[in-house]
């Protein structure tokens, strides 16, 4: 298991930067997995609602207003992955 996200800043549209416990910092591009689709990540292509991820510390990971969250350790390794 990798370490958990300690805190979020959004860098660009769609684009984060995340502290994780480990004290490491990296880059996210989550474009590809939000922009154009449709049911749940809908509400996420409107960059005010996208603004407003957050740190869910229970479970350490992001957090959307609309209740979608992701994989903390997938999010890991992209921003860890070389040239993130």
């Amino acid at each position: 298991m990798f370490p958990r996200i300690a805190s979020v800043r959004v860098v660009e549209a769609y684009r984060i930067e995340l502290t994780f416990t480990d004290g490491s910092v990296g880059q996210v591009d989550l474009a590809p997995s939000i922009v154009g689709r449709g049911g749940v990540f809908e509400a996420l292509n409107d960059p005010s609602v996208f603004g407003q991820v957050r740190v869910d510390h229970e479970s350490g990971t992001i957090i959307f207003p609309n209740g979608v969250d992701l994989d903390p350790d997938v999010l890991y390794e992209e921003a860890h992955r070389a040239g993130a």
